[in-house]
């Protein structure tokens, strides 16, 4: 297995990112590992055995095209207008709850995505923002500005909390970090915390993990991104492809939220779906990858390697070349 490192510029701030680097790793195939910075190397080595994985072969699909969402940032209301015009997708996804006191912005941004596609399903993400009564409030409030909501996804932090406020709204409740980030995954689905399951195979540990656990929980599953290059996204459509229902749209075209993507073709949707197809990554479409990211990237490296390599879930060597361009 040989690690490359990446770098890509978003288009606007997310997650109050600027810019995404991660690992692209090539074995038989390219996949990607590429935890955020604020994760240890436990959790990390769950996407090391994703990206290996990957690398390695992917489940054959039960479809050839996944239905996505088109992503709108925590953006002024007249750019997320513009965002969804310009969409060929009929489910929006919207991030609020960006900052403290960022209602006001975020009804308008919701109106503002009403107004492009009065007809489409519109979801919004908390990122587990807030408490009980604020989620309660601002929900039924984001309800009415959205013209209905498809549902909240994790609206508080602690799975009792999703199941209170799950009690007291009528907009459907997903659970993504309640899931995802915790020590036991199934407590949503045991304490009826929420209506849909929102599963990203890199933090679950690769696309057969997450398969098993979408099995176990027996609720309804959203796939999304976390933030990816198209060689991520890849491994995020071949999850969605091999589930045997599909009964909404998923959080897989995230490329566009880049200034440009690391394979000559992204995985863009076209009316609404994303062909499963494999992707190449070409050096060039990199951003500079400096020393000082990539010996941080090495040493991340090895601490994932460490652990996943404990836990069964790597075996042999590695080759780290540095950058990607």
């Amino acid at each position: 297995m040989k690690f490359y490192v990446y770098r890509l510029a978003l288009k606007n701030r997310f997650r109050r990112l600027t810019e995404r680097d991660g690992l692209l790793v090539k074995g038989q195939h390219w996949g990607e590992v590429s935890p955020f910075w604020d994760y240890d190397a436990e959790e990390s080595a769950r996407w090391l055995a994703a990206g290996v994985e990957a690398a390695t072969g992917l489940p054959a699909p039960l479809r050839e095209a996944v239905p996505v969402n088109e992503t709108i940032p925590a953006v002024g209301a007249q750019v997320a207008f513009d965002l969804a015009a310009a969409s060929n997708c009929a489910t929006f996804k919207v991030k609020i709850a960006d900052h403290p006191g960022a209602l006001a912005e975020d009804l308008a941004r919701l109106e503002a995505v009403r107004a492009a596609q009065p007809e489409a399903k519109i979801r919004v993400d908390a990122n587990a923002a807030w408490d009980v009564e604020s989620a309660v409030y601002q929900i039924r409030q984001m309800d009415r500005a959205a013209g209905g909501l498809e549902y909240v996804e994790q609206p508080c932090e602690t799975v009792e909390d999703l199941a209170k406020v799950r009690r007291r709204v009528d907009v459907p409740i997903a659970a993504d970090e309640s899931i995802r980030r915790a020590a036991d995954p199934l407590e949503v689905a045991r304490r009826h915390a929420a209506d849909v399951a929102v599963l990203k195979n890199q933090p679950l540990g690769g696309v057969r993990a997450a398969l098993e656990l979408a099995e176990q929980l027996a609720m309804p599953v959203v796939v999304s991104s976390a933030l990816e290059s198209s060689v991520g996204l890849r491994a995020g459509l071949a999850f969605a492809a091999a589930l045997p229902e599909l009964p909404h749209a998923c959080g897989l075209a995230t490329s566009r939220l880049f200034t440009g993507d690391i394979v000559a073709e992204p995985l863009t949707p076209v009316g609404g779906q994303i062909g499963v197809r494999d992707v190449v990554p070409e050096p060039a479409r990199s951003l500079p990858v400096g020393a000082d990211l990539a010996r941080a990237w090495e040493r991340r490296l090895a601490q994932m390697w460490k652990v996943a390599e404990a836990a069964g879930k790597v075996s042999g060597g590695y080759e780290f070349m540095g950058g990607l361009a």
